[in-house]
């Protein structure tokens, strides 16, 4: 595992760049991946409406949501989230959102 430091917190990550503990997470730490991990300069209404319901989500089941959740839930299509998040809405976006890896996820 690695650390990274945001806001003078000091955060383990794992090789990928995933929290290894999302109660750490804040929209700071959101922010820092994206440039960090990501080479996302900012984050706009749309990324943080995907982020947003993924961690919503999380929060109340301990899961990531299906891609298709994510799309009918934000109204964003498909082409536009991997527009938003290059690597990905199980990668990128989870990652963002400081869930862990998706399992799944390669």
């Amino acid at each position: 595992m690695s650390f990274i430091e945001c806001n003078g917190k000091k955060l383990e990550i794992n090789e990928e760049g995933f929290l290894a503990d999302p109660t750490q997470w804040d929209k700071d730490v959101a922010a820092y991946l994206a440039k960090s991990q990501e080479g996302l300069e900012t984050l706009s209404e749309e990324h943080w409406s995907v982020i947003n319901f993924i961690r919503d989500h999380y929060l109340q089941t301990s899961l990531a949501p299906m891609v298709r959740a994510i799309c009918k839930t934000t109204g964003l299509p498909l082409k536009q989230i991997y527009e938003l998040f290059p690597s990905g809405p199980a990668k990128g976006a989870c990652k963002l959102a400081g869930l862990p890896k998706p399992d799944g996820c390669v």
